[in-house]
């Protein structure tokens, strides 16, 4: 559904007053929602005398779904975070600290055990034990999600008892404790009462239960969504654990259109806002009503090519796929100007991009990460030795409401890619229909970005670049790259536990897949947040906001 506010119609209020009228009645129904699923049975939330205050958080795009398990999606986790918890967690360093587990032994360097947590309760009053860890590990591994690259590695959960679980893993395992960050614990009685205990089947569009339903043992509760309008939360009374922030309610609003989400900024009818566009944050800068808390992402923008199709799709060229050839990738990769496209459409917030993953992220070396000037001279050549000396047609697809600048950027490829030949056709749509597609394999080639969640170049590479398998291996590979070697180095850095080693495998990995053109980096994306001057907020590079880090006066 098309935001209501991109496009008002004539007579229409106009994109702030509307905006006000929006999350003034968000705000207003908070109290008066229907609580979702067995939270009916939730207890009174803040007390009386505690005065209710909302964080209104707006940021270009959508959720995709409620269910924790099934799409890898940046805004999906960030909101689902607040809800669902795991073993462990991120402090406000950036370190790993207890959450549902309160210590973890290593009996042998592939068993770890785990004492949960006690007293735990989810949302609607049922305890949590170790039915729920098991429970919740079957479920995230099921195919047809996308989330099972954090349980890589873990061959089995078992029972000790009712707090206390072993992990089975099938080799020494460096990321275990990054990688269970992620790994979001959901009720079993709640998911089996409400047939939901398969996972989402998202690129199918099929839906059950637990897509709209929520049911953790977060800070806060979950109480709506309106796609593409807004997310409701209520902060939960029972937590186990104590927080700073003052905030009993969150009102989240995904907001397409650029103007509006300022003016909305502007206009104080949202007090947090994560989704700069790049030509206003000079303006934002001075406003003295406002403050940018400036920062990098852990996100790399690329282009992803399919390499497996025998015969491209939504191309000219027939009986062939001229993507397999390293000459046709070396050819568009080298004739794009990264440096105009960060000057001019991300006005100085990117950094070019050579390198899958960006600064913060283990195994990242700038000597690796050096972008080399456009050569359409080469490129020339190389399309010609390739057998395509005029260039082909193909379909680049994007989305144009998730990443900064997004569908500009891919306007700014198509007279670079001109320059040898290439006709391309350019689809751009709304997020939530452009993974679809991808998903489903219906493209030649796509943008995407990937935040490095765990923030360690494995993530990176076994996600995206390793050969698709049933598991976790490949499990968002869409273009279907396949590397042997690439394979091979992947593989081992996931059971390496010496460091210097390990770090060596990754930057081979990282240097293979850039020597390859496996894929086509473009920019890591920077990003300032702006916010009221009440709001303090930790900035988080993996652009994941968190209301118990945040309050509001």
């Amino acid at each position: 559904m098309k935001h209501p506010l991109a496009s008002p119609r004539a007579g229409a209020p106009g994109p702030q007053s509307a905006l006000a009228t929006l999350l003034a009645t968000a705000t207003l129904a908070l109290s008066a929602l229907m609580p979702l699923g067995a939270q009916a049975q939730q207890p009174a939330a803040t007390p009386a005398a505690t005065p209710a205050v909302t964080l209104r958080w707006a940021a270009q795009n959508d959720i995709l779904t409620l269910d924790p398990h099934s799409q890898n999606h940046s805004t999906t986790s960030a909101i689902l975070m607040h809800a669902y918890e795991g073993l462990v967690r991120y402090d406000a360093d950036r370190k790993i600290e207890p959450a549902l587990a309160t210590k973890w032994t290593y009996i042998s360097p592939t068993q770890v055990r785990f004492e949960l947590r006690r007293n735990v309760r989810f949302h609607d009053g049922t305890p949590f034990t170790a039915d729920d860890v098991i429970f919740s590990f079957n479920r995230i591994r099921q195919p047809q999600g996308t989330m099972g690259i954090y349980v890589t590695g873990i061959a089995e959960i078992r029972k000790i008892d009712s707090h206390t679980v072993d992990f089975m893993m099938a080799a020494p395992n460096p990321l275990l404790l990054r990688n269970i960050v992620d790994f979001r614990l959901m009720s079993k009685a709640w998911a089996e009462k409400n047939k939901s205990t398969d996972v989402q089947n998202y690129k199918a569009k099929e839906e059950n239960y637990a897509s709209r339903n929520v049911m953790g043992t977060g800070p806060y509760m979950i109480t709506g969504w309106v796609p593409d309008q807004r997310v409701t939360m209520k902060v939960n009374p029972n937590w186990w654990d104590k927080s700073t922030s003052n905030i009993t309610d969150v009102v989240y609003t995904p907001i397409k259109s650029d103007p509006t989400r300022v003016a909305a900024l502007i206009a104080g009818d949202v007090d947090l806002l994560t989704d700069l566009p790049t030509q206003d944050v000079a303006r934002l800068r001075q406003d003295s009503k406002l403050k940018v808390v400036d920062g990098p992402e852990v996100r790399t923008i690329f282009l992803a090519l399919d390499q497996h199709s025998n015969e491209l799709k939504y191309s000219d060229v027939k009986g062939k796929n001229p993507f397999k050839d390293k000459r046709v990738r070396e050819a568009l990769s080298i004739v794009v100007d990264r440096e105009a496209i960060k000057r001019t459409i991300m006005r100085g917030l990117s950094i070019p991009a050579a390198l899958m993953v960006p600064p913060g992220v283990e195994g990242w070396s700038a000597e690796l990460d050096t972008v080399s000037r456009p050569d359409v001279d080469r490129a020339k050549k190389l399309m010609a030795e390739a057998g395509y000396p005029n260039g082909f047609e193909f379909q680049l697809n994007c989305s144009n409401n998730r990443y900064v600048n997004d569908e500009e950027v891919c306007q700014a490829l198509l007279p670079m890619w001109a320059k040898i030949g290439m006709k391309v056709r350019l689809v751009a749509e709304p997020f939530a229909q452009h993974s679809v597609r991808f998903q489903n394999f219906d493209t030649s080639a796509y943008m995407l970005g990937w935040g490095v969640a765990t923030f360690d170049a494995q993530y990176t590479l076994q996600s995206i670049v390793r050969t698709r398998t049933t598991g976790a291996d490949g499990n968002f590979n869409f273009a279907r790259v396949s590397d042997p070697q690439l394979d091979q180095l992947v593989d081992a850095m996931k059971t390496e536990m010496d460091a210097t080693k390990r770090m060596a495998m990754m930057r081979e990995a990282l240097k293979r897949t850039r020597d390859e053109h496996l894929l086509l980096p473009l920019h890591h994306q920077m990003r300032p947040w702006a916010m009221k001057p009440g709001v303090t907020t930790l900035h988080r590079s993996d652009d994941r906001p968190e209301a118990r880090f945040t309050s509001v006066r």
